[in-house]
């Protein structure tokens, strides 16, 4: 009967609410329990799979290096051809000599072993016919009668590099230079180092033989070599000890097929460096790089190091554009014995990239090593900054001393300024330097929607000192245009664009009169008589088809701009 009471004393609702509160607590619970199973379930899975793609990377690897060394042969197999090479030679040259090769089990790739074949029957055949003497000039030295090659391999991380020395009487300075003088290379009487006169050597055509045989007098093969060589990313060195023999030093690489590189930035573009050049990746306070780029050096383990800034041995700028953070990178570039201090605005990081063929258009640039495509779409030029550094450095020196001496570079890493910033502070002293040389530049307006013609184009310009203004298309432009409180001196204009093509824009800018005496040049693959008179009749001052000539384009920007320029 008690229970009975107490249990009046509560509404119903209330035991309906407790109860289906209750329910509901079980319901989540069990909810729960059910997600933390499914939650084990998905770490398990992920561990699972994990584990599988952790297998499939090592399987992967160990495929890559299966293939790779499908393609890997020995040094070894070229040594009958090199051995019938020598003997060749010395029976056509009447000579006594002998070739030895050392490190002749070495491996390398057969693409690149291919290619450079041809290098070594050049080197060979040089050395015998300049190098090695005749038996009687050996005794009349004291030197053996029978002259000696010696062709030694051995391997340096990624990299093979092979020796080729011989004990004769090393380069003919006197007849190189005579040579040189001949052909317009040196001046009479010009001051010129023994290292200069080496190089001469690899020049096109250039031979120190007074006649032309099937042996000697053919000074191309040097060039040939040299060609070769770094078409596959590698480097020759020509080390002279005259009346002791000369030492052709080839630095090659391992394979061509797949490579680590280190990706740097300069500006908005990156560029990668094979991982085994790269040393060291310092970093140094902004008034170390001041000072470094004063002395065109930098201190670095108990040695002083060639410094240059990438930008300026790529023929970029003179000094980066970007103000300086706490520290800047400096990237130790090692090849052989060589080591030089590169500045960079980032060091991205590494990668390993699949190397593409240069072909023929590009392989023949110094110091360009291979291309390869990005994860993001982008190509990226490979480059060995040490050889960029051997045949570029002296024009890099330049640059960066000029950017030292120019006030605009130095206001612009002191405080960069935006063309709106230029306005806001007309009075301030660093600002109005850095705008004058931004003034006696010509500013062009590339309208075209494509991105890659727009981004050539203005790498074109920009290389050759105008400004570039770009727009995707002719409303883009024209909607630039009519803000502007600078207006460009010459446009380049494509046809056939989206949202407003270039004959509507050309009617619009001669139909405003604050616009229409720009001048007009309209590039387009359109090159039928009927746009041509048509783009006449709009106002175009100059119709240009495609593919153009470049010296054209430059030489219409140039007396288009001019007459912008001169006063009204």
């Amino acid at each position: 009967q008690a229970a009975r009471d107490e249990h009046r004393e509560f509404d119903p609702l209330e035991f309906d609410r407790f109860t289906r509160t209750q329910e509901l607590t079980r319901m989540m619970a069990e909810s729960v329990n059910d997600i933390a199973m499914v939650q084990g379930t998905l770490g398990r899975l992920l561990r699972e799979v994990d584990d599988d793609m952790t297998r499939q990377a090592r399987q992967t690897r160990e495929l890559q290096r299966d293939l790779l060394r499908t393609r890997m042969v020995e040094f070894d197999s070229l040594s009958e051809r090199l051995y019938r090479t020598v003997r060749q030679a010395a029976k056509d040259l009447n000579k006594a000599v002998r070739l030895e090769i050392i490190g002749g089990t070495i491996e390398l790739d057969r693409g690149v072993l291919e290619r450079v074949s041809g290098s070594f029957d050049h080197l060979l055949r040089n050395a015998v016919a300049h190098g090695i003497e005749t038996a009687e000039e050996r005794r009349a030295a004291g030197k053996p009668a029978v002259g000696t090659l010696t062709l030694s391999l051995r391997q340096d991380g990624n990299e093979v590099v092979i020796t080729l020395a011989d004990d004769g009487r090393g380069l003919n300075y006197t007849a190189i230079r005579a040579k040189a003088e001949r052909l317009g290379l040196v001046a009479p009487g010009q001051a010129i180092s023994d290292e200069e006169l080496t190089q001469l050597v690899f020049r096109p055509n250039f031979s120190s033989a007074e006649s032309t045989t099937a042996v000697a007098g053919r000074g191309v093969g040097l060039d040939v070599v040299r060609t070769e060589v770094n078409a596959l990313g590698g480097r020759v060195l020509l080390d002279n000890q005259p009346g002791a023999g000369a030492r052709f030093t080839l630095l090659l690489p391992l394979t061509t097929a797949i490579t680590h590189v280190v990706l740097l930035r300069t500006g908005a573009t990156l560029y990668a460096v094979p991982a085994n050049l790269v040393d060291i990746v310092l970093r140094f306070k902004p008034e170390q790089i001041a000072s470094a780029a004063r002395a065109l050096s930098i201190d670095y383990a108990n040695s002083t190091l060639p410094f240059y800034w990438l930008g300026a041995l790529l023929g970029q700028s003179g000094q980066s554009s970007e103000p300086f953070g706490k520290s800047v990178p400096v990237v130790v570039i090692r090849s052989a014995t060589q080591r030089v201090a590169i500045q960079v605005d980032e060091v991205v990081g590494n990668r390993e990239v699949v190397v593409k063929n240069l072909g023929p258009q590009l392989s023949r640039v110094p110091g360009l090593a291979g291309i390869s495509v990005l994860p993001s779409g982008d190509p990226a030029l490979i480059y060995n900054p040490v050889a960029l550094a051997s045949v570029y450095g002296p024009d890099a020196v330049s640059r960066m001393q000029a950017a030292l001496l120019a006030p605009a570079p130095q206001a612009a890493l002191a405080e960069p300024a935006t063309p709106a910033a230029d306005d806001a502070q007309p009075a301030a002293p660093a600002v109005a330097e850095a705008a004058v040389p931004r003034s006696a530049a010509p500013l062009i307006l590339v309208v075209d929607d494509s991105i890659t013609v727009r981004r050539v184009t203005q790498r074109f310009l920009t290389r050759n000192g105008y400004l570039v203004q770009l727009a995707k298309d002719g409303l883009d432009a024209l909607e630039q245009l009519q803000q502007a409180s600078t207006l460009p001196d010459v446009i380049l204009l494509d046809i056939e664009m989206p949202r407003m093509d270039g004959f509507d824009l050309t009617r619009n800018i001669r139909a405003d009169a604050r616009l229409q005496k720009l001048p007009i040049i309209m590039i387009t693959s359109r090159i039928a008589d009927k746009h041509r008179n048509y783009a006449a009749q709009l106002g175009v001052n100059h119709y240009l088809g495609k593919p153009y000539s470049e010296t054209e384009l430059l030489q219409l920007i140039q007396e288009f701009s001019a007459r912008t320029a001169q006063p009204a």
